[in-house]
């Protein structure tokens, strides 16, 4: 098997819609990622695709159903699940998104927000380290795409994430399109945060489209995290700020919706990797 690392290129998500292209033109591309909920069964055919992709590419897992920063505690069960997908694929990165999406007994199909208190830091923190516990190792996690702010917020979110990381150790996923879609519904400048983000904890950087709603609201448009488009040039520019600043990344391209042909999504990992061997 090949080295686990993952390197600061640019890569994109596994789809099943693109098994065939990619082991047919094994492309010239830096690694792929994965969400681990969709391989938690014991075989069958994801298992047997990521399997031989795995031989040829490094592979990160992004997970998307540990609710790290839920009221109650972490499910063991879903967490040994997760441990046992390390183990058997030797990932170069685990990832985790800052939100909850469980309470008790009941699962949402939503990443939904976090107020930034103290009080919520030290239960995120308590969950990461048991998280990097079980795994054996650093993960990192992702700035969300925030639709409301609440009242009771006690730091801004790039205190918390920093505070976050220099508390458990962890890395923080810098996603650009998030940024960009909270800044356009909170009214906060997208450069400046950017600038402001801690580069020394930067791990991984995530690239995505985005829709906008345009409701009858004197507000604007409400801009929502959607994957189901190429990246806009506003969040390009944004990604090309920001790596100008910090160096390459590793570097991911998400697209789970709407699914293009594999020729539409390698030409847009082709342009982070441009971006990146500017630097």
């Amino acid at each position: 098997m090949i080295a686990s690392s993952i390197p600061p290129r640019a890569g994109v998500g596994l789809k099943p819609e693109h098994y065939a292209a990619i082991m047919a033109e094994q492309p010239d591309i830096g690694w792929f990622e994965v969400h681990p909920e969709n391989y938690m069964g014991a075989g069958g055919l994801p298992h047997h695709m990521l399997s031989r992709i795995r031989r040829e590419y490094p592979l990160s897992l992004h997970g998307v159903g540990m609710s790290i920063g839920g009221a109650g505690p972490l499910d063991r069960d879903h967490l040994d699940r997760i441990a046992a997908l390390v183990r058997r694929y030797e990932p170069g990165l685990f990832s985790e998104h800052l939100a909850w999406s469980s309470h008790e007994s009941t699962y949402l199909n939503d990443l939904l927000p976090l107020p930034y208190t103290a009080e919520t830091l030290s239960l995120v923190a308590f969950h990461v380290d048991e998280v990097q516990e079980v795994l054996n190792e650093r993960i990192c996690i992702e700035n969300p795409s925030t639709y409301v702010r609440f009242a009771q917020d006690e730091m801004s979110e790039i205190d918390f994430l920093a505070n976050l990381a220099r508390r458990t150790g962890c890395g923080l996923l810098l996603d650009v399109n998030n940024v960009y879609v909270s800044a356009a519904n909170h009214g906060f400048d997208p450069r400046a945060y950017v600038d402001d983000f801690p580069v020394e904890h930067v791990g991984e950087i995530h690239l995505a489209g985005h829709a906008r709603l345009d409701a009858d609201d004197p507000a604007g448009p409400l801009l929502i995290d959607a994957h189901d488009r190429a990246v806009h040039a506003e969040v390009w520019e944004l990604y090309n700020r920001f790596v100008k600043r910090a160096g390459a990344r590793p570097t991911l391209v998400e697209w789970d919706n709407d699914i293009p042909v594999w020729s539409v999504l390698f030409g847009e990992a082709q342009e982070a990797e441009s971006i990146l061997n500017g630097y």
